[in-house]
């Protein structure tokens, strides 16, 4: 398992659920079947890329840079390089609260941290340090145990 361990670190509080009264106000990045079509096509050019960290291209990638690339050149929006600035955007939400699009944060280990796109039906697109660009189940007993919080960005 020391093979899954995520791409930076980060030292946090633990997030507060948001009320649905908020989430209505949080604002949609698109239509969710033309946004997981996006994050899939993202994921056909991308798939099995060896992890790297620091990486941003198809020779190498890690999470964070995954993530930075597909919203910028997918979605169209910016975001910041790092898992740790990251991890600052957005509205958090409950894992209840998923939505195709929303960013998936780990903890992998003591002061390391991980970060995939959530595609629904408890899937999410993400670099693995051990199979590259991928798509994991949030059930899978090590991506369970290792959640720590999700957030739904807001589109410019």
């Amino acid at each position: 398992m020391l093979s899954l361990i995520g791409c930076s670190t980060l030292n946090s509080p633990q997030p507060e659920e948001i009320s649905e009264a908020k989430l209505k106000h949080a604002v949609k990045l698109a239509n969710s079947s033309l946004l997981k079509q996006k994050l899939l096509s993202q994921y056909s050019e991308w798939k099995g890329s060896p992890y790297q960290l620091g990486g941003l291209s198809k020779s190498g990638i890690d999470c964070s840079g995954f993530v930075y690339l597909t919203f910028k050149s997918k979605l169209g929006v910016s975001l910041p390089r790092t898992t740790e600035r990251q991890a600052e955007l957005g509205l958090r939400i409950a894992k209840k609260q998923l939505r195709i699009g929303d960013l998936i944060f780990f903890k992998t280990g003591l002061f390391q941290r991980h970060v995939g796109i959530y595609l629904g039906d408890s899937r999410f697109l993400h670099a693995s340090t051990s199979q590259g660009v991928t798509i994991s189940n949030l059930q899978n007993n090590y991506w369970a145990s290792n959640y720590w919080f999700s957030t739904r960005v807001k589109s410019n």
